[in-house]
C-alpha cells in the first residue's frame, strides 16, 4: 500500500479505536475448549457485539468524515447499508440511490471532473470501507456459525441424555449440516 500524507478531511481509524472494543473475548474465544452449547452461546454474542461495535465505529467515525465537506460536493457518497441478515455494511452510492458499488466509486476517481486534491483520501476512504466490511462481516459469520454450533451441541447432549437417562429429551432437528 502506499503511504498517504494524512489531512484534516479524512482521518483513517488507527489501532487506539480499536482498542476501546472489547475484542479479547472474541479472539480468545475461538482457540478454547467449549463445554457446550451455552459457553458456544456466550461466545457467539460476543461476537455479535463486537460487530455491533464495528459498526457503530463506523457510524461515528467514518461516515461523518466521509459525507462532511468537501465530499459532501460529489455525487457519488458513502451510505451504509442493512441486510437481510441483520448487519450493515459501507457501500458507494449515488445521490438518488438509484446505484451502489464499489463501480461508482472508481468512476468517481477516474472522473476528470473530481478535484486532484481528494483522490488520495477517496483512495483512503475505499481502503477504510474495505477493511471495516470484511470485519463485520467475519465478526458476524463466526457468530453465525457459533449460534449453530450451540445447537449441534444441545442436540448432541439430548441424544447422550436419551440414552444414559432412557427418557426423551426432545430437540428440533437442525435443517443444515455445516463443519
Amino acid at each position: 500500500m502506499t503511504a498517504l500524507t494524512p489531512s484534516a478531511r479524512f482521518v483513517p481509524l488507527e489501532q487506539t479505536d480499536f482498542q476501546r472494543l472489547e475484542h479479547a473475548g472474541y479472539l480468545k474465544g475461538l482457540l478454547q475448549p467449549f463445554k457446550g452449547k451455552g459457553s458456544l452461546e456466550t461466545w457467539a454474542s460476543q461476537c455479535a457485539a463486537l460487530r455491533d461495535d464495528v459498526i457503530g465505529l463506523a457510524q461515528r467515525r467514518v461516515l461523518p468524515q466521509a459525507r462532511a465537506y468537501p465530499f459532501s460536493l460529489l455525487h457519488v457518497q458513502l451510505a451504509q447499508q442493512a441486510t437481510g441478515a441483520g448487519t450493515t455494511f459501507l457501500r458507494w452510492r449515488n445521490l438518488d440511490r438509484s446505484s451502489m458499488g464499489v463501480a461508482l466509486w472508481e468512476a468517481l476517481l477516474a472522473n476528470p471532473a473530481t478535484p486532484a486534491s481528494l483522490i488520495d483520501e477517496l483512495y483512503v476512504i475505499e481502503l477504510q470501507r474495505i477493511v471495516l466490511n470484511m470485519q463485520i462481516s467475519l465478526t458476524h459469520s463466526i457468530a453465525r456459525q457459533a449460534l449453530e454450533c450451540a445447537n449441534k451441541a444441545a442436540q448432541a447432549e439430548a441424544a447422550y441424555l436419551r440414552r444414559v437417562h432412557g427418557h426423551t429429551a426432545s430437540v428440533p432437528p437442525t435443517t443444515k449440516e455445516s463443519p
